[in-house]
């Protein structure tokens, strides 16, 4: 897909170009006289947040990390999405998994049709960050959806739910740092100074956006950390009461055994020729038993 956009009474564009469309987009660099390396850094699904510069064409490259909408392995993850700014337009590179952007980026373009070339980027920067929230409110409800599933019963179902809660948090808590890095790059870079006083004011809306998502995914993470190591702690718990369960009675049972075995030597014994021989020696166990169970139950405490 390639759509284009004019704002700002027709000084700038916004290109819009689908990644999966290689052979489209190596065409559409080599017009605007991009860096063949750019194309790499915009099919690379794995390529972390950072800013790149061309000083001699004047080319901006910004790798913004987005969330992504469908649940990989039942938990979220994030994706890197490409923003370029040259010669006055503004080029940005999506696919199955932020074509989503498109449309509110789209959204905040229709609604604030004056803005400069730099507004519109930091705009959707912004408008990026914010997607975040409702996906890490909504891994908080789960929280205490499956915390309330494990103080009922604590099952290896539910402990699979919480460990994919984690995963996806921590994939949020990464991809939030290496934005907020990446805005304060942008702060620190010579191009920062070619800005407007709106233009500055907008990036640092955006610094505080992505400070703010920061804040609330490692609040939510360390929370999850919290909550998994109790359940651990409940586990070895319960395996240790188990253990100790399984030994006592174990100790219990050696009582029986050890009396039987020695009336059951073939030699002379007492009680052998006694009727009642076999009565007395299930009473001498039993009162052994209740003895070394009144022993063991006084250590125990």
């Amino acid at each position: 897909m390639y759509t284009k956009e004019v704002f700002n009474n027709k000084m700038n564009s916004w290109i819009n170009i689908d990644a999966e469309n290689v052979d489209e987009l190596k065409n559409l660099y080599r017009d605007f006289g991009i860096d063949r390396e750019f194309v790499d850094y915009s099919l690379d699904r794995n390529e972390r947040a950072h800013l790149d510069y061309d000083k001699t064409t004047d080319v901006l490259l910004l790798i913004f990390n987005a969330p992504n909408r469908r649940k990989i392995d039942n938990h979220y993850e994030t994706v890197p999405m490409t923003f370029i700014v040259v010669n006055r337009t503004l080029i940005t590179v999506t696919n199955q998994q932020t074509n989503y952007l498109y449309f509110e980026i789209k959204n905040y373009l229709e609604k604030n049709p004056d803005s400069t070339l730099f507004e519109l980027l930091f705009g959707s920067l912004f408008t990026i960050s914010d997607q975040y929230f409702p996906f890490v409110e909504g891994m908080d409800r789960d929280r205490k959806r499956i915390s309330q599933l494990l103080k009922e019963k604590t099952t290896k179902q539910n402990l699979l739910l919480l460990s994919d809660l984690e995963t996806g948090i921590v994939y949020f808590v990464t991809a939030s740092r290496q934005n907020v890095l990446l805005v304060q790059q942008i702060k620190s870079h010579g191009i920062y100074r070619r800005l407007s006083e709106q233009e500055k004011e907008r990036l640092d809306d955006v610094l505080i956006e992505a400070q703010q998502l920061v804040e609330m995914t490692q609040l939510s993470s360390q929370i999850l950390q919290q909550l998994s190591g109790t359940y651990n702690n409940v586990l070895n718990n319960n395996l240790n009461d188990t253990m100790r369960i399984l030994t006592v009675l174990s100790v219990l049972l050696t009582i029986p055994t050890i009396v039987s075995g020695f009336f059951g030597m073939n030699m002379p014994l007492p009680l052998e020729h006694n009727a009642s021989g076999w009565i007395i020696t299930i009473v001498v166990s039993l009162f052994l038993w209740f003895g070394l169970s009144y022993v063991l139950r006084r250590l125990m405490k």
